[in-house]
């Protein structure tokens, strides 16, 4: 079920609450805190865009394999576009891009019992009608910009859950390596050689050669070497301008 709600600080912490079931949607017109990776807010105008948590109970997957929730919530984000003409890939580990533009943000949190997953909540802010955009965010896009036409929001969101509960029955099967396969062909720049960044600021040329079940990044150096790179251990150098 979609829960539409006004105003709150961050869906993430609204869809907390106990009487959010497996598979809702909290859906907020405006966030005062949203939240993204590496600790970035997350700032939207109001009435143009989509930002929401996706609520999830996923308590057959083992904790090792929660890597697996990120894979086929962006595949349902990428099938989605493609419903619109908008071509998409997947930047590791959970980015929607087109092009060299970032399209959606994500950011999923979990939470444990035992060695198994509880509740997983999947913050997700698409731009779609926004089409002027903050200076200092370094290259966002829209649905809207991408396609020069506007979108009905709630129709895009109502696309994105049918697509996204398919995706997640496809688990339920226990179909893993299709998941990954499906995950590793999305995947942007894959097979490409691009600068990377170490927290150290050190910079390589890599060429990606796809994730591992546990979500680290497969990184082929130009010396031959393969590095596995768990999130926030290496960065994408992306041309703002591209």
């Amino acid at each position: 079920m979609i829960y539409r709600i006004d105003e709150t600080t961050s869906t993430n912490d609204d869809a907390r609450d106990a009487r959010y079931r497996h598979g809702d949607i909290v859906w907020a017109e405006r966030q005062t805190a949203g939240r993204g990776q590496r600790g970035h807010t997350w700032l939207s105008p109001r009435g143009e865009n989509l930002t929401f948590t996706l609520v999830l109970e996923p308590h057959f997957l083992p904790v090792g394999e929660q890597f697996l929730l990120s894979e086929i919530v962006t595949l349902a984000l990428t099938e989605l576009f493609d419903r619109y003409g908008i071509d998409t890939r997947i930047k590791w580990t959970n980015d929607i891009y087109t092009g060299d533009r970032k399209l959606v943000g994500m950011l999923i949190e979990h939470d444990l019992a035992g060695g198994r997953l509880a509740r997983t909540l999947a913050g997700i802010g698409i731009n779609v009608n926004q089409t002027r955009f903050d200076p200092s965010l370094p290259n966002p896009v829209s649905m809207a910009s991408a396609t020069g036409r506007t979108f009905d929001r709630e129709e895009v969101l109502g696309r994105f859950h049918e697509l996204f509960m398919a995706r997640y029955a496809q688990l339920e099967r226990g179909e893993k390596e299709a998941i990954q396969h499906d995950y590793r062909l999305r995947m942007y720049r894959l097979g490409e050689r691009h600068p990377y960044r170490l927290p150290d600021g050190t910079l390589f040329e890599a060429t990606i050669e796809g994730v591992r079940p546990s979500g680290a990044l497969l990184l082929r150096r130009t010396d031959g070497s393969l590095g596995e790179y768990l999130f926030r251990e290496v960065e994408f150098v992306i041309d703002a301008k591209g």
